[in-house]
């Protein structure tokens, strides 16, 4: 009958669910330059960069001065940063930025050696509130540049950065001057300073320290600016070419002096200290 079409059986078969073996977190990652899902482990070997386009993945501070140094001795571990201006909700930013780096600031300064050569090194860190620079990441800047001075020890910052730190206000400007100040007291010492943008960097950094490096290196594919291509778009009206703000375009156009791949940078640097050191100690002016 045509009843028995629209019958229900009396009986299902139920295939039971064979359970999934549980896959832990953080075994793998997906490279956001081609989509390749990449093994971490074998990720961390190549220096986190990606084996299949050369994508290169961001470091923490810490990650930067292990691949970086023979050996590192810590500045100004404890200055951390209060809330001048009383901005709403910012100390509780301060304290998770704190809690998921293990970082007290944006950047990490102190000295160490690069293949045996002693230099200071200050490495910003955009986990810690985008890397911004605020009145601390300024004073540890400040005071690693004039420890150089001092010591008479080349100089290595790397860069990354939003900007300036908008819950400081012009606290946060100043350390542009304050900064760029103290590096032109460290040029008439006649001493190396090399500059290494990452990605990304952008805002205040860029338009100080970061651009008055006796040598200005970049990795591939970082991005490097002043303000990002959706503000200058509604600012000036106008859209930027392709690849406008790529460390390989900045390099095209003067800004930059060598793009370097991650493998190669350590030994980059080397030469580059060690091409110093052969000198008399001085150092063209900018």
């Amino acid at each position: 009958m045509l009843k028995d079409l629209f019958r229900k059986p009396k009986y299902v078969t139920v295939t039971p669910a064979v359970p999934k073996k549980e896959m832990p977190d953080g075994l793998w990652v997906k490279c956001s330059g081609c989509g390749e899902i990449l093994f971490n482990k074998e990720l961390e070997k190549n220096l986190k960069v990606c084996h299949k386009c050369g994508t290169h993945f961001r470091l923490s501070a810490w990650e930067r001065l292990q691949i970086t140094l023979d050996d590192f001795s810590e500045y100004d571990a404890d200055l951390t940063s209060c809330n001048p201006l009383e901005f709403p909700e910012y100390e509780a930013k301060l304290a998770r930025a704190r809690e998921e780096t293990g970082l007290q600031e944006g950047v990490v300064t102190g000295e160490g050696r690069v293949n045996g050569v002693s230099v200071a090194i200050g490495v910003l860190d955009s986990n810690f509130v985008m890397g911004s620079m605020g009145s601390v990441v300024g004073e540890k800047i400040c005071r690693l540049i004039e420890r150089a001075t001092e010591h008479k020890l080349p100089l290595i910052i790397f860069s990354t950065s939003g900007g300036a730190r908008m819950q400081e206000g012009i606290l946060s400007l100043m350390q542009m001057a304050k900064t760029s100040a103290a590096l032109a007291r460290f040029n008439e010492a006649g001493l190396l300073y090399i500059s290494v943008f990452t990605d990304p960097t952008f805002g205040g950094v860029t338009a100080s320290f970061a651009s008055l490096g006796d040598f200005i290196i970049a990795e591939p594919g970082a991005l490097i600016g002043f303000a990002g291509p959706r503000v200058i778009k509604e600012t000036i009206r106008q859209e930027l070419p392709p690849g406008a703000q790529t460390a390989e375009f900045n390099c095209e156009h003067g800004l930059i002096d060598l793009v370097v791949e991650r493998g190669q940078l350590k030994n980059t640097l080397t030469k580059l200290l060690k091409l110093h050191q052969r000198g008399d100690h001085t150092w063209p002016s900018h």
